[in-house]
């Protein structure tokens, strides 16, 4: 989807949570055009994700002097956008380098030794022999 529609529709959606997932659109496009240089025209929403985030536990004083306890729940909303430009034109130096296999040698294996352990003989084992 394109950024142009999705603020559009945001803007006219009346949720509390679209004001929100409308700041973070707005703070990623701006993140893009300072960051990496790119315009609005050239990007687009790959994908929104909203995740659950840490719970706060707060308390509510009430009669006789009781608390109920309040969550107050957060979460994580994560947007990435990619760019409408074709992957080739993406320079050779700008892509990661290929990681080489190096094989290592294999140690020597190591031999076990075994102790023998011997049990001493009591008294009475003696006297029975």
């Amino acid at each position: 989807m394109s950024i142009e529609a999705a603020l559009r529709q945001l803007a006219v959606i009346e949720r509390r949570a679209s004001i929100l997932v409308l700041k973070v659109i707005r703070q990623a496009l701006a993140n893009a055009e300072h960051n990496h240089g790119i315009t609005a025209d050239k990007l687009s929403i790959k994908s929104i994700i909203v995740e659950n985030g840490p719970h706060m536990k707060r308390f509510r004083a009430v009669s006789r002097g009781r608390a109920h306890t309040i969550l107050k729940k957060t979460c994580h909303v994560v947007v990435e956008l990619e760019s409408k430009e074709k992957e080739a034109e993406v320079s050779e130096e700008s892509k990661p380098a290929k990681k080489e296999v190096v094989e290592k040698p294999k140690a020597a294996k190591a031999t076990k030794t075994v102790k023998k352990v011997t049990k001493k003989k009591t008294k009475t084992e003696k006297d029975e022999q």
